[in-house]
């Protein structure tokens, strides 16, 4: 007798295509595009695709869910509870949930990721901060220090939505 669940016919396969019609996002001064979103999978993951720019990375903080990274390209540095990390292409780290935490960018060229988030709702924060860019690679618009403030401002007020806390050190 299985204990797996029986197959359920309303969910089908979800594929994506390098043409198709992605949301491509500038997050914190990097490119954001959502490949699978949490109506993808069930709520079950997000899987997000992150161009990361020199000097780019978001600031230290912690969420109740997992978090994974691959580099796909380049180089970044994790901070995690204190503890620096360079990761190099092929490099893979997971982020217990909670912990603070952060990457940056500290080379002179581009960083390719791959994130998981289980369960999802990163997708979907970052669609509510993130402002719109034509492709994987286009770099964000540069902003004013008052959209600056104002884009901090909002991703603070939806933390406790998407169970996210900025802090001042990872």
């Amino acid at each position: 007798m299985s204990n797996v669940p029986p197959d359920d016919p309303s969910r089908d396969v979800t594929v994506v295509t390098s043409d198709g019609k992605l949301r491509h996002l500038g997050v914190a001064g990097n490119t954001y595009t959502t490949l699978l979103t949490g109506k993808d999978t069930a709520g079950r993951y997000c899987l997000i695709d992150m161009y990361v720019l020199p000097n780019g990375g978001p600031p230290p903080h912690r969420h109740d869910f997992e978090e994974s990274f691959t580099v796909l390209e380049g180089e970044i540095e994790a901070t995690f509870r204190g503890k620096r990390l360079t990761l190099r292409a092929g490099d893979t780290v997971a982020i217990p949930a909670n912990a603070p935490h952060r990457f940056q960018n500290k080379t002179g060229q581009p960083a390719r990721l791959l994130c998981i988030c289980s369960p999802a709702g990163q997708d979907e924060y970052f669609a509510e901060i993130g402002v719109p860019v034509e492709t994987r690679t286009t770099p964000p618009p540069p902003l004013d220090a008052e959209t600056q403030a104002r884009l901090k401002a909002k991703a603070a007020a939806l933390g406790s939505k998407y169970r996210t806390e900025m802090l001042e050190h990872a």
